[in-house]
Parts: structure tokens; sequence; C-alpha cells
């Protein structure tokens, strides 16, 4: 095993974002984990990505235990994580309703998708860390911002991003080097962009790559623990 390879675990790797920034890594030469629900979509995303490194796709569901257990067996056999980029989660009903009219179940849902089992994938890997590892926690301006009609998504990555401040604050005993990222990537023409948008053109919001010089500058550099947006990422962060 070439211990000089870098290896990032990015969920939800099929489409949008985390397929954008699996790209830009395995042209870099990084090997690859990726993740997605469906399996015909992480297929073809495999295919494509396999031209340039080693890729292991690992389909499956981020809210089943056994799932994040088979990630973990599949990051160990890698030889551990220099990065995790923790990209799955849901965006709940479409249209989003009013948090008056929200059934309560499918907010359990959402909740359980987009903080709990990013908890439960934090766990599954945390052993496998790397000294310097960097670990970039999905997030959205819906996550500080009230928009109406965002409140069961944007609740849920509120609760996303303290966790990960906590999570940084408790690390940094453990493994001082390694850095905690939640990281806001802007509006993106995405599929789940589009889901929250139903019937709307959004073909003014910028494609996923807009927002990969802030992710790859997170990533090569050494910036305190913290909250930062992909688009707005400042150039001189990256020196």
């Amino acid at each position: 095993m070439n211990t000089n390879v870098k290896t990032a675990l990015i969920t939800g790797a099929s489409r949008g974002l985390g397929l954008a920034l699996a790209r830009t890594l395995a042209q870099a030469g990084w090997q690859l984990i990726i993740n997605a629900r469906g399996q015909a979509a992480l297929s073809q995303a495999h295919q494509e990505l396999e031209q340039w490194t080693t890729v292991t796709a690992v389909p499956g569901d981020i809210s089943q235990k056994a799932h994040r257990q088979a990630l973990a067996v599949a990051v160990r056999a890698a030889g551990g994580l220099d990065l995790l980029v923790n990209n799955a989660g849901i965006l709940g009903p479409s249209p989003q309703p009013a948090l008056l009219d929200y059934q309560l179940d499918v907010l359990e849902t959402v909740f359980q998708v987009n903080v709990v089992a990013q908890l439960g994938v934090l766990q599954a890997v945390a052993g496998t860390l790397k000294p310097t590892a960097r670990i970039i926690n999905i997030t959205s301006d819906a996550a500080v911002e009230p928009y109406a009609g965002w409140g069961g998504y944007g609740a849920s990555k509120a609760a996303f991003e303290h966790l990960s401040a906590i999570f940084a604050v408790e690390l940094a005993d453990q493994l001082p080097d390694v850095r905690v990222y939640w990281v806001d990537p802007g509006d993106m023409r995405t599929q789940m962009h589009q889901e929250a948008f139903p019937g709307e053109d959004i073909s003014d919001r910028p494609l996923p790559e807009a927002s990969l010089p802030g992710f790859m500058g997170l990533i090569n550099g050494n910036l305190p623990n913290g909250r930062y947006q992909a688009q707005n990422f400042p150039v001189e962060a990256v020196a």
C-alpha cells in the first residue's frame, strides 16, 4: 500500500457537489471511497472516477448502522482517512412546507439523516482519522437565515452546525491537528436545489464547480476549525 496517497471518504458522491469534489480530488491523485443511496448513479460515478484514481464505491443509506460500518471497513482497508466529507443529506418535502403544516414523522426523518446519521458516520470512522485529517460537514445558509418555508431543513442544518462545533472542541484533545469545518457551499444548480424550488428556473445558479476553490483551500490549508462559505472563501487564506 502506498502510504503517500491521500484518501478521502465522500458521502452523497453520485451527483452535484459530492461528485464535483470527487472529480477534483481524483484528478489530483486522491484515493476515494464514495457513497450514495442510488446504486446505478453511484456505479456511473465510480466508472468515471476510476479513470484517474483508485475508487471504492459503497452503495447504501448512511442512516443505516450496517452501512456506516461498511464504510468504516472500506476506510480501514484503504489505510485510514485524510479527508471526510459529510455531504449526504435530504431536503425533506418538496415544496418545503411551513412549520405549522410540517408532518412531524417527516421532520424526524430529516433530522435522522441530516443530524443523527452524520454523527453516526463520524463515530464509525473516527478511529481511522490520520493525525492531520480534515473533516468537512456540508451545511447551508438555511442554518443561519430564517427563510420562511425552510424550518425543517434549516433547523436540521443548524443542529448539524452546532454538533460540528462541539465535535471540533472535543476532538481537539485527542487529535489537535485535525481540522473540522462546517461549510456552506452557496446556491448551486443541483437536483436538490431544483427540488427546493419545484417548477422554477434555477439556471442562474452557479454549478457546484464554483464552490470547489473554497473547498480545496480548506482541504489544502490549515485554517482554524469553524464555519466557512465556500463561494466567499478568501483568496489570501489559501496562501
